[in-house]
């Protein structure tokens, strides 16, 4: 069996949010990581073995030259998020579709293993029924899910036909230290930092969403788990299996903020047609087939937010 020590891994964008909790992961198991990221520098800190190239990954000669000395890569960059891709659904399109498909291209020729990271809350559209397995039917209601179901698809096509080694991960909403409030992603840390400031903390209807939050730690074991032991061409959602509300974050909030003496006010927003009602993920089968399993309960994860967001203040 090849020794994990020789394994050379690229993370593309792996400079953001999950790739700084997902890049100390894999060098934790003996792996030679590059990062690429489009800023100049890496916009969270990442470990000292950890090589960074500032560049855009749709050059096709530098992604050319980078997959040619690596065995493995990661895809986590998406140019936009599921709100500005229902502005602009076009801009969607053109901004991740050609580059991704291009670096199907350039993996296939090279032999280099992918891991490709889809949408568990958007490309399944509204769920027939909960938790939701990766045999679920997928019709995606956001330009965002659309886009993410395509390059799924452009995947296999590529398995097929030009023999692309990948395999395809549907994550549910990670959540945790780390995640800047306020960017159009990431209700948990935009509705704790709203709430730490004195501002209401809004969500779409009256009800809001029921989502499957997922500490970001274990999403980013669960695509270590992927990577070492998923089989190829298979998807696997990662997710917790647990349902919350937005109603049931803001009441852990104010359960978590009343130690502080900070009120929590809410504000409701009219429904927005693009948002899932429910999503909830099943990951049975990454379970059966790698091991993995979430260690991180959502009260621990959300004292962790809360914790990182107070030591921002200062």
């Amino acid at each position: 069996m090849k020794s994990t020590a020789t394994i050379k891994t690229l993370v593309i964008g792996g400079a953001g949010y999950i790739g700084a909790h997902l890049v100390p992961q894999l060098i934790a198991t003996g792996r030679h990581v590059t990062v690429l990221g489009r800023s100049l520098t890496p916009r969270y800190e990442l470990p000292n073995e950890a090589t960074y190239i500032s560049g855009d990954f749709g050059q096709r000669d530098l992604i050319g030259s980078l997959l040619a000395n690596h065995q493995e890569g990661i895809h986590l960059a998406y140019a936009t998020v599921p709100n500005t891709s229902f502005d602009n659904p076009l801009a969607d399109l053109l901004e991740n579709l050609p580059p991704t498909v291009q670096l199907f291209s350039e993996a296939a020729e090279r032999g280099t293993k992918l891991i490709l990271m889809s949408s568990g809350g958007t490309v399944y559209g509204e769920a027939n029924e909960l938790p939701i397995l990766e045999t679920h039917p997928t019709k995606p209601i956001s330009p965002y899910g659309v886009t993410k179901l395509t390059l799924e698809n452009y995947a296999y096509l590529y398995a097929v036909t030009h023999g692309l080694k990948f395999v395809c991960i549907r994550p549910g909403n990670a959540y945790g230290a780390g995640q800047r409030p306020f960017v159009g992603q990431g209700f948990i840390s935009t509705a704790l930092a709203s709430a730490m400031t004195g501002k209401p903390i809004r969500i779409f209807g009256q009800q809001g969403t029921i989502r499957d939050y997922l500490y970001v730690s274990d999403l980013a074991s669960g695509i270590v788990s992927a990577l070492q032991h998923g089989q190829l061409t298979e998807t696997y959602n990662i997710g917790s299996g647990v349902g919350l509300s937005n109603l049931d974050v803001i009441e852990a909030i104010k359960v978590l903020l009343k130690e502080v003496g900070c009120s929590v006010k809410v504000e409701n927003l009219p429904a927005r047609a693009f948002d899932v009602k429910t999503n909830v993920l099943d990951s049975t089968k990454l379970e059966t087939h790698t091991g993995w399993r979430p260690k991180v309960e959502f009260e621990e994860g959300l004292a962790r937010t809360y914790d990182w967001l107070k030591a921002m203040e200062k």
